[in-house]
């Protein structure tokens, strides 16, 4: 079974979206420990409280999905140029939400209780997002999709835009 958690267009700066189990803003070095052990580098889940998911487009806005499943669902079809997964557990205190950056806009994840999750983030378009990131409508976009799961590395399923390359080579493995 699948339940969407949120379905919009994410309007952000320096294409930061955090999954966030805990507000916790004033943590100045969460990208460091976002990416602190992990090979990728579009989403980071090293940090305690939050996931950083890193969106191609530095403003403007892009469509994000989030789904919550029951059981890990099918790989998404050729159509998403890059998907990575990663690990992470809520805390039994948690107030699933999300957020852009510095929190200028965000919402709530209700549906997301305690426990360990395996996290599949896949986008398409991430070359056009980085390209033209002033464009008047979306160019990017995100399915963000989550079940239980034990705690496993972070992978890289799939590359094919030299966004996500680059990204994976400059964040991923150097922190």
């Amino acid at each position: 079974m699948a339940t969407v958690l949120m379905d919009e267009i994410v309007e952000t700066d320096y294409g930061q979206l955090d999954l966030v189990w805990k507000d916790d803003l004033d943590d100045e070095d969460h990208l460091d420990k976002a990416f602190r052990g992990q090979v990728n580098g579009l989403v980071g889940a090293g940090h305690p409280n939050r996931v950083y998911v890193n969106l191609a487009r530095r403003s403007g806005g892009s469509p994000v999905r989030v789904v919550l499943h029951d059981a890990e669902p099918e790989l998404p079809g050729p159509e998403f140029d890059d998907v990575v997964e990663v690990s992470t557990t809520v805390p039994d205190d948690a107030e699933p939400g999300w957020q852009s950056w510095a929190g200028e806009s965000g919402g709530d994840l209700a549906g997301i209780e305690a426990g360990t999750y395996r996290l599949r983030v896949s986008a398409r378009g991430r070359d056009a997002g980085a390209a033209d990131e002033f464009a008047e409508a979306p160019v990017d976009e995100y399915l963000i999709e989550l079940w239980p799961a034990s705690t496993a590395p972070d992978a890289i399923v799939r590359v094919t835009s030299q966004n996500a390359a680059m990204y994976h080579a400059e964040w991923g493995g150097n922190r």
